[in-house]
């Protein structure tokens, strides 16, 4: 048995609440604003139960009779890390990189925290046990998981609980505990495409402080958790006109949720860290769970990459200015920049690092991506819009000119292209701006710009990983191949 799309779909007809527009949405499932991202989720499982897919994106589960998806498999080898990449690449050509939030990047994370069991055990056997337990259950389910683990952005200055003395419980807290379990009071955001997913982590990546171990929790519920309320951000897709118009917003709209638990009670077989700040750091950085999950997330920019790429020389050929040499010059530009990535994740693999019994990426080749890539992908973007020009504003107000016999004539009579037919042009640029300068466009860019954090925050990544000490070595290396200047007592003469 694999899991496909009916199946998924079916999942989420839950019953969890999620509000958009001051209204509750009974159902998400069928709702303007959700219904065809909730579809393109569930293609991605139904590409995966193809048969002729079968072994590229699946792997039999330890219990038997089941297949799953390779985003669960524990690379024990380059060759399955590559393998289990291959999966993860093929899933994000389906939607050309833009689902951010795919089932893929939360389950890496679980993945990567069982893979530190360890770690876990250290700490605390009860929670390990907890871990191992639910990565088996997501495995077998082949859950689609989301999660929240940043508190709002009240006042940056102030600690968790510093924020509002009038409620202590702004960002999400463990509020209650008894023998069944923890309950959670407060929000989390971002909870990036919470309406197409099964489960909920939340976690705490954010750095605390002894005294601060009631934040510190992490846990995972399903996402129709009593009390659990979804507050969806402008839905795209609710606003775009159709897939002519909006070939991406209409179908590819990860919803973002900010998070809201409302006493939220959760067992303590879900519970996997709480009263220590260490570990809640810990099961980020002490084990695989950070590194494999922003792998995953330069997988699926090298896909976004490559699209874009793609689209910028169809721009520029459909504009007729693919032979003049600054364009070639900056096709090759954004080509080699695209090539960089894909280099990147080559090398992750390649220089990967035995930890445990598995093979995972290499943590200063992903921190010194997550670095470059912020700072590329707006300008990637940048460049491709000036390469399209004017090309972009000077488009139909909608599939309906083209419906229309008094605007057909007109349009099609303006739009004219050395490479396609007048329609094509249109069906072309308006993928272009709905990739490049639409409100789906700029979530994007601000979405690649702070997924993994600030800047500031990926920086420190990159420093606290890189190997200060081979460096430094070379420049004492060096210095030491030769003598400074010594002065000749009395005379002032300087000799070598």
């Amino acid at each position: 048995m694999v899991k496909n799309g009916e199946m998924h779909i079916n999942s989420l007809r839950d019953g969890r609440h999620v509000y958009l527009d001051g209204r509750l949405i009974v159902d998400h499932v069928d709702h303007p604003a959700f219904r065809n991202a909730v579809r393109t989720a569930a293609s991605l499982y139904d590409f995966q139960a193809r048969a002729e897919n079968l072994e590229r994106m699946t792997f039999d589960s330890p219990k038997p009779g089941l297949r799953v998806g390779k985003m669960w498999q524990l690379p024990t080898s380059l060759h399955e890390l590559r393998q289990r990449r291959l999966a993860l690449e093929s899933w994000a050509e389906l939607t050309c990189g833009m689902l951010g939030r795919s089932p893929d990047h939360v389950a890496s994370v679980i993945c990567g925290m069982y893979m530190g069991y360890q770690q876990f055990a250290a700490y605390d056997t009860r929670r390990a046990a907890a871990l191992r337990d639910y990565y088996e259950y997501a495995r077998d389910r082949d859950l689609y998981l989301s999660y929240t683990i940043i508190s709002p952005q009240v006042d940056r200055v102030k600690r968790p609980g510093e924020t509002d003395s009038s409620d202590e419980f702004l960002a999400c807290a463990v509020v209650d505990e008894d023998s069944q379990g923890i309950t959670l009071r407060g929000a989390k955001m971002l909870g990036t495409a919470t309406p197409l997913a099964n489960e909920l982590f939340v976690g705490a990546i954010q750095p605390l402080k002894p005294g601060e171990e009631r934040y510190g929790v992490s846990a995972a519920l399903p996402l129709n958790a009593k009390g659990l309320q979804l507050l969806s951000r402008r839905s795209y897709e609710a606003a775009a006109q159709g897939v002519f118009d909006q070939p991406l917003a209409s179908r590819f709209d990860e919803n973002d949720c900010v998070v809201y638990f409302d006493n939220v009670k959760v067992p303590w077989e879900r519970v996997f860290v709480y009263g220590s700040v260490k570990m809640a750091a810990d099961q980020w950085y002490a084990t695989p769970a950070h590194v494999y999950q922003n792998y995953q997330c330069q997988i699926r920019l090298m896909v976004k990459l490559r699209f874009l790429a793609g689209l910028a020389r169809k721009i520029a050929e459909a504009n007729g200015i693919i032979q003049f040499p600054p364009v070639r010059e900056t096709l090759g530009q954004l080509a080699a920049q695209t090539v960089m990535v894909e280099s990147f994740v080559v090398g992750m693999e390649s220089a990967g690092v035995r930890y445990e019994q598995y093979w995972i990426p290499n943590a200063r080749m992903v921190y010194g991506a997550q670095v470059l890539t912020q700072q590329l992908y707006p300008e990637f973007i940048r460049t491709i819009r000036e390469l399209a020009g004017g090309a972009l504003i000077m488009l139909p107000s909608s599939s309906a000119d083209l419906e229309s016999p008094i605007t057909r004539e007109l349009v099609t009579r303006i739009q004219r292209s050395p490479v396609s037919n007048p329609v094509e042009r249109i069906k072309l640029m308006k993928l272009a701006w709905d990739a490049l300068g639409s409100e789906f466009a700029s979530r994007h860019v601000q979405y690649e710009m702070f997924y993994a954090g600030a800047p500031m925050v990926t920086r420190n990544h990159a420093f606290r990983t890189f190997d200060w000490t081979e460096a430094a070595t070379l420049v004492d290396s060096l210095m030491g191949s030769y003598s400074a200047p010594v002065s000749t007592a009395g005379t002032g003469d300087v000799s070598q």
